[in-house]
């Protein structure tokens, strides 16, 4: 074997650097949002065992949604970019461009077994600038091509080296090479073909049999006339080998998938199932398809389900003929490759090998697959059709009136595949520039006009979007799930009527129940969710809640383990108090995956509905023993311990706040919460140092600006109060307590009793019944010398609460003042003048404050502080202390 020198490498790596470079700047796109960000198997906090019990999107094997594709190994290099650099899509663009430079590298060995070096080149060369090979080096769920052919070439290297010098077997490359294989099976299922690939080297390259030979050697034994050769025992004996470990890793395969196909439904490929002979001729049909995209790979699509390809249901329908045609070449190939033994036979015979072997798990041929065609499953079988090619090009420059012109199409090819694999990288920059190339090349596809749809309604315009979604129920009228974004685009832009239209419309197209058939073999697990979406929508009208719940109800039955819907209704029923049988649905959900923090989280919420605090607070720690970033299970967690009032609960409550406020920066209610619990601490300066973030990132925050001004007035600092008052009052002109702690530092510290008596008397405006404010009003006409108005006045609030002793007294001081007054023969009108140390020396009612039992907390769920969905629904409490306010006396004292 030619050694592959390092300016060849250097070469291909350069290439591939050139026509990949700009893929660094794509995002996740398509599957890449299931294969990466909607992938909990990538985080660290998930244990790796489930890499290896969990399929390639993160479903667990066993659950009858998953679609059994088992790659563990491709998922663990995901979670290591994850480790790295988190969800930069940039180091995984960056991983997938060095893996198929590493292919490049390993492809150029495998050709130098077969080709002359220049000729090897130039396919390596071809290979690395195929633009069929965008999808699987540009998206990122694409490196389970690229991985599964680094051990599939090297499983296969590592094979020919299982003949010694002395044509004895040498079986540590034997042994290698099973491992090898392993290997590639666990990155992606076709590494496995393989083993057929090292099967064909054996026999009709290493070997050196063609099939006349073979079937020459068969007949002579079977007639007694002559035993096995040796070197065809030998060869029997690794091909034994090789077989046998096949089937020992299909069947540890089908054991992973618990003896299960997955379940794919028409949308994903319609010919599956369809019936004889529409299937077969469809199916056949799709091989030139596959085969065309090899040859002239310019007009490439992202997605071919649906209805891009119609099916073939006649033999007369003139299709046909690029099957027949398909086949007549691939025959003719094939008995180039059989019944000769030159070296050109055996060039074609392995290329056919890479070509074929590779692609059956795809083809549709044996069992259904979830597409009708992918380009990235081609990126092992062009391998075969690069090493046809480069050999067609040297048979060509062979020939002395064809060398220049066959040169100049060889440069002219790599040229133009390389500048269209550099500008189909761009299409993959975002979902929407993706789906919009797709259109270009196929309109047929309702899944390609939603997933546009999908890209616009992501970046809220929805308008747009609502206008793809309409085009894709008309271009298949059946879509369920184009109805079920119709519905949730009109829902989005606020038209109930008509997103309620068209959940049902999707409804009416859900296959009806068979009894004794399950359910989920005829229907996407995701076109359940229109029970769902109906759902949700209707609940918003609180006299259809029953039919919201009947909804779910059915959803259930059609799905028993249809997590979602056991969530929904848990939420429903909390609304509809019922706390009980929204603890059963958690529960029951639980049970189908107790590893959902969200799902914990949510039964923490219910233990709050039922008054059962500490319940509520292990079930939020056991969401975050899940998931410690939970940040609902966080902040709520958090804001538990602080309402409990225990002090040995604040060191914790104050570390999940910070670490709330790390993961939400912007959120103004974390920040309001550490100054809340700041001040149960008596930390005065902390206290405000948050709250004036929490009011920088949210002005006008009411809780926040209140208890601000709340601190400033405990700490003796009523003038610093004043004007954050003034700035919650300019917000929330109708606050009361704002006013009347305002009324109460004018009074007792400005002296300003025409300031007081406005911000009293605006209170009463709005609630004529508020006792405090009519007190303290009253108060304000003592303090005028309006007796008599301030007897009246107490005796109305008195009238107001009966019950209160405080107002009683006051009133007897006021009428002990109006006797003494009369009994030294003054005026009870009030005097102008006075000095300060004679109003010192009577006695006083005093402003009554505003006092709250217990130490109340602003919750997320108040005013300016609501969060998501599911969120404590407390009402905040906006004073912290129930002792008053720190330089105020007792609320029944008297001044001499």
């Amino acid at each position: 074997m030619a050694v592959v020198s390092w300016k060849e490498i250097c070469l291909l790596t350069g290439l591939v650097v050139g026509c990949y470079w700009n893929s660094l700047f794509c995002g996740f796109v398509f599957d890449d949002v299931s294969a990466i960000l909607d992938n909990k198997d990538l985080r660290p906090t998930t244990p790796l065992q489930n890499l290896f019990l969990n399929d390639f999107w993160g479903t667990p094997m066993s659950e009858e949604r998953s679609h059994k594709s088992y790659r563990p190994l491709t998922v663990l290099t995901f979670r290591l970019n994850y480790l790295f650099s988190e969800l930069s899509s940039s180091s995984y663009h960056l991983l997938n461009v060095v893996l198929h430079a590493v292919v490049c590298v390993l492809f150029l060995h495998f050709c130098r077994l077969l080709l002359d070096r220049r000729t090897s080149l130039i396919a390596a060369l071809l290979f690395a600038v195929h633009p069929i090979h965008t999808e699987a080096v540009t998206g990122v769920v694409g490196r389970a091509e690229l991985l599964s052919s680094i051990f599939l070439l090297a499983a296969f290297l590592a094979y020919t080296k299982s003949k010694g010098t002395d044509h004895s077997i040498v079986w540590t490359p034997i042994i290698s090479t099973v491992f090898l294989v392993a290997v590639a099976t666990l990155c992606k299922e076709q590494g496995i073909t393989v083993i057929g690939i090292c099967c064909i080297y054996e026999v009709f390259v290493a070997q050196g049999f063609t099939l006349p030979m073979l079937t020459y050697t068969l007949l002579q034994v079977l007639r007694g006339k002559d035993g096995f050769p040796y070197a065809v025992l030998q060869t029997l004996l690794k091909l034994i080998v090789l077989i046998i470990s096949t089937l020992l890793l299909v069947i540890v395969r089908v054991q992973v998938i618990q003896s299960q196909l997955p379940v794919f439904t028409r949308f994903d490929n319609p010919a599956a199932i369809s019936s004889t002979p529409t299937r077969q001729l469809t199916f056949n049909y799709l091989l030139p398809v596959n085969a065309w995209l090899l040859l002239n790979p310019s007009e490439l699509c992202c997605d071919w389900t649906m209805g891009t390809i119609p099916l073939v249901e006649t033999l007369l329908d003139p299709r046909n003929l690029a099957t027949v045609v398909f086949y007549g070449m691939l025959s003719l190939l094939a008995y180039q490759g059989l019944w000769y033994g030159h070296s050109s036979a055996k060039i074609i015979m392995m290329a056919l090998s890479l070509i074929v072997l590779p692609f059956i798990p795809a083809s549709n041929l044996f069992f259904p697959v979830g597409f009708v065609v992918a380009e990235r499953v081609l990126y092992v079988p062009s391998m075969g059709f690069c090493v046809l090619v480069a050999h067609g090009f040297k048979l060509l420059s062979q020939r002395g009136g064809l060398k220049k012109m066959s040169w100049l199409l060889m440069g002219f090819l790599l040229t133009t595949h390389a500048v269209k694999t550099f500008n189909r990288n761009w299409d993959w920059e975002s979902e929407y520039t993706l789906f919009t190339s797709a259109l270009k090349v196929n309109r047929n596809n309702a899944k390609l006009w939603n997933n546009v749809g999908h890209a616009l309604e992501n970046q809220n315009s929805y308008e747009r979007a609502l206008r793809y979604f309409l085009q894709a129920t008309r271009v298949q009228s059946d879509d369920i799930g184009a109805h079920m974004n119709v519905g949730r685009t009109y829902k989005n832009l606020n038209r109930s009527r008509e997103a309620e239209e068209a959940y049902i419309i999707a409804k009416s197209l859900m296959p009806q129940i068979i009894p004794g058939k399950k359910y989920a073999t005829r229907v996407a697990p995701n076109h359940l969710n229109v029970y769902i979406n109906l759902a949700n929508l209707i609940r918003a009208n609180d006299s259809r809640l029953e039919e919201a719940d009947q909804l779910y109800r059915q959803a259930i039955s059609m799905r028993p383990d249809f997590k979602q819907a056991y969530i929904s209704r848990g939420e429903l029923l909390l609304k509809m108090n019922k706390p009980s049988e929204a603890k059963d649905a958690y529960l029951r959900a639980l049970e189908l995956d107790h590893t959902n923090a969200d799902l914990w989280y949510n039964l923490a919420i219910v233990n709050i509905e039922m008054k059962d605090p500490s319940e509520a607070l292990r079930n939020f720690n056991r969401a975050l023993d899940l998931n410690p970033q939970h940040k609902l299970a966080l902040f709520n967690s958090a804001l538990l311990m602080q309402e409990s009032g225990e002090a040995k609960f604040r060191p914790e409550a104050n570390r999940r706040f910070l670490t709330y406020v790390k993961e939400e920066p912007d959120d103004a209610n974390g920040y309001f919460n550490l100054g809340m619990l700041a001040m149960d601490a008596n930390e005065n300066e902390e206290a405000e140092r948050w709250m004036r973030e929490a009011i920088r990132l949210q002005p006008g925050f009411r809780s926040a600006l209140f208890n601000l001004a709340l601190l400033f007035s405990q700490s003796r600092r009523e003038l610093d109060a004043l004007p954050v008052l003034e700035e919650l009052l300019r917000y929330h002109p109708e606050h009361v307590k704002g006013l009347i702690l305002k009324g109460d530092i004018l009074m007792n510290h400005r002296k300003d009793t025409r300031g007081a008596k406005a911000c009293f008397e605006r209170i009463l405006n709005m609630d004529p019944s508020n006792v405090q404010a009519k007190h303290n009003l009253c108060v304000v006409y003592f303090e005028e010398r309006e007796l008599q108005r301030a007897e009246h006045c107490l005796v109305e609030t008195l009238a107001m609460a009966p019950q209160e002793e405080y107002i009683r007294r006051h009133l007897a001081i006021v009428r002990n003042k109006m006797a003494a007054i009369s009994a030294a023969g003054q005026p009870i009108a009030p005097t102008e003048g006075g000095s300060a140390s004679d109003k010192q020396q009577e006695q006083q009612p005093q402003v009554k404050q505003e006092e709250e039992e217990g130490q109340g907390v602003a919750s997320g769920a108040g005013e300016g502080a609501r969060k998501e969905n599911n969120l404590r629904k407390s009402s905040p409490k906006e004073s912290v202390s129930s002792q008053g306010h720190g330089q105020s006396k007792k609320l029944d004292a008297l001044i001499m």
